[in-house]
């Protein structure tokens, strides 16, 4: 007969496996609605402004009627190295093309669910969200037309990470920048490592990410010229690959894009300077 003990371990490891059925059967209710191409209503910016007085096919007449991409919205969540359940989200906003943080917000909460592999959007989306929607309450002026989040897109098992989550919740364009590498369709870390290394002397910045399959999963990038180690760009939600790596290279001055940067910036520091954390919101799993 079982002892207490292992009657609990028993009793948690069901409990966790029914959560995962439920998570899963949300990934892919959420990603029938997911949208993976250009579907907005600004265009980036261009520093190479035309002025021909030759005629301009219709097109581009349109094009120029379109308003720029100015605000993008970082997402980063932070957590406390004494007792890893707390943790800190911060929402920044940069306006382009100067990347003059314009808004910045923070929260810090007691989470209640543990990080699983693929499973990080019921981590941490919660607290993402009620960011974005105390912002979006407030009527703020800044409030993002772009998300960038410290997580992946489309470049997870399932399809469906973080950014996908909060892009398709919000109904936002999101992209998702993601430090580690899923391994996903027979990609795996170090041999894209090694396909960058090899690009090196050709100066190529990224290497594409396609699987066994054939799909193509997101890019590993090398932001910076003095980035030991890439970054991975995938698709979010409403923005193609193309766009969602000039984005990248628009945002970049060190390894992550500014605005998911300035972010992890501002948690870390109210982790930090916050040890008494009495009275803080806490997020269990029935609150996704």
């Amino acid at each position: 007969m079982a002892n207490v003990s292992d009657e609990d371990a028993a009793a948690t490891e069901m409990s966790l496996s029914s959560n995962h059925e439920d998570w899963i059967k949300i990934q892919e209710s959420l990603k029938k609605v997911l949208i993976e191409e250009d579907d907005f209503k600004w265009k980036l910016p261009n520093p190479k402004s035309t002025s021909s007085t030759q005629s301009i096919p219709i097109e581009e007449e349109e094009e120029r009627e379109l308003e720029e991409l100015k605000y993008v919205g970082g997402f980063d969540v932070s957590f406390s190295k004494e007792d890893p359940s707390i943790a800190c989200g911060s929402l920044v906003v940069l306006e382009l093309p100067g990347m003059k943080v314009t808004y910045h917000d923070f929260s810090l909460v007691r989470l209640y669910v543990h990080y699983v592999p693929g499973f990080l959007a019921f981590r941490e989306a919660p607290l993402l969200l009620d960011l974005l929607e105390n912002m979006k309450k407030q009527a703020n002026q800044f409030y993002p037309q772009l998300l960038m989040v410290d997580g992946n897109g489309v470049l997870h098992p399932r399809g469906f990470g973080l950014a996908c989550h909060l892009g398709v919740l919000t109904d936002l364009p999101a992209i998702g920048i993601g430090k580690n590498l899923h391994h996903v369709d027979g990609l795996t870390q170090s041999g894209v490592i090694q396909l960058l290394k090899a690009k090196e002397s050709s100066g190529e910045e990224f290497v594409t990410l396609m699987g066994r399959s054939g799909r193509t999963w997101g890019v590993a990038m090398r932001s910076t010229k003095v980035s030991s180690k890439p970054i991975f760009v995938s698709i979010g939600h409403r923005v193609s690959l193309d766009t969602a790596i000039n984005i990248v290279k628009m945002t970049c001055k060190y390894r992550v894009p500014e605005p998911i940067r300035q972010a992890d910036i501002i948690s870390r520091e109210h982790i930090r300077k916050s040890p008494n954390l009495v009275g803080i919101l806490e997020i269990k799993s029935s609150d996704y």
